[in-house]
């Protein structure tokens, strides 16, 4: 065998040697695309959580099952705050009656909160959601016409109720504040829209006590419920829109007071997995 014809024949396996790696790479890339392509069947397989999960904003949550996903649908409940963490969460404003009052006690106690906003209260009432973005609290998407019936509706529907809003409050904050999360009206969640509320930036919020301040028992009761709920995990539903909230804002005080006695820090639901830090 001639020294030009071994050349040629070690030529051949280093190119085909090549052309086998890079098409391991391609299918690689290709692979890693499919798990995260917001939308995909295979982001669609990820909605499910552990433990047999429901849809709704109550319990465990889903947890993502590809950490690969940088917003997951599941439902988030934990705190970035670690696992003494508490996660304040607001609903159905901003109100111009209620809404200061709130971020006036967040103030007195240092503590920031999650403002799940109302897309036409949001583009009403600019000035508020400026000044929850200001004090350093985040913001969170709770559709246009907080339908909690949304579940049963067509997914174009879901969609534009969660992305109209989305712009509508983002618009209000101004300043390139973004909305960090999706709270669906009555935990009325679906697979569609966890996956464009996550497709959209926006991580699915849910709660684990609920202190049935809507229903204004009274500003005890409301307490009673944060003390004796608050095992079931970390983030607690509160209220500054949908009438009078008076209650809301003396038991927000107490608890926060409660929790400081208790040494529990407060802190932000997480956004990205994995969903426990």
């Amino acid at each position: 065998m001639g020294f030009s014809t071994r050349v040629n024949k070690k030529g051949i396996r280093a190119g085909a040697a090549v052309v086998a790696s890079a098409a391991a790479v391609a299918a690689t890339v290709w692979g890693v695309a499919t798990l995260v392509e917001p939308g995909s069947t295979a982001a669609r397989q990820n909605v499910a959580g552990p433990k047999g999960s429901d849809n709704s904003g109550r319990g465990d949550g889903g947890q993502p099952a590809q950490p690969q996903q940088r917003i997951p649908e599941g439902i988030a409940h934990a705190s970035e705050g670690g696992a003494n963490a508490v996660n304040i969460t607001i609903d159905d404003g901003p109100d111009p009656r209620w809404t200061p009052k709130m971020l006036e006690i967040l103030r007195k106690h240092d503590v920031k909160a999650t403002f799940c906003m109302v897309g036409p209260q949001a583009k009403a009432h600019p000035d508020l959601v400026k000044k929850v973005v200001a004090a350093g609290h985040r913001l969170c998407d709770h559709t246009m016409d907080h339908d909690t019936a949304m579940d049963k509706k067509p997914v174009a529907y879901q969609e534009r109720q969660i992305l109209d809003a989305k712009k509508l409050i983002e618009e209000a904050a101004g300043s390139g504040a973004k909305v960090e999360y999706y709270r669906a009206p009555g935990g009325a969640f679906t697979p569609d829209s966890r996956r464009i509320a996550a497709a959209n930036g926006m991580r699915p919020l849910g709660w684990n006590v609920d202190t049935k301040d809507f229903d204004k028992p009274g500003a005890a009761a409301i307490v009673d419920a944060v003390k004796r709920e608050i095992g079931n995990g970390p983030t607690v539903l509160f209220h500054d829109g949908g009438g009078n909230r008076a209650q809301t804002v003396e038991a927000l005080d107490q608890v926060l007071a409660w929790l400081g006695e208790q040494g529990r820090p407060t802190g932000f639901p997480v956004r990205t997995a994995p969903d426990t830090p």
